[in-house]
């Protein structure tokens, strides 16, 4: 399964490890993943994402149902 977030498709960025002597090597900057259990009323049902910590704090200021509309706008498939 890729690293990536199932609602915004937020995946790893890459850049530098700088050493304390200025040098420069290849590294990733994954995303900090969960996989979190979500009961949508609307549905009656429960489904099981993969989502970014930042996902969560978004889903915990919307709601579910608001963010997965959003998603479901945006051609995401749940």
């Amino acid at each position: 399964m890729a690293r990536k977030d199932q609602l915004t498709g937020r995946g790893p960025a890459s850049g530098n490890h700088v050493s304390r002597s200025n040098n420069k090597a290849k590294r990733r900057f994954n995303v900090n993943l969960q996989k979190k259990r979500f009961y949508i009323p609307e549905e009656d049902r429960w489904i099981t994402l993969r989502v970014s910590t930042k996902t969560l704090k978004t889903i915990n200021k919307k709601g579910i149902s608001a963010v997965l509309r959003e998603a479901r706008k945006q051609g995401v498939k749940i």
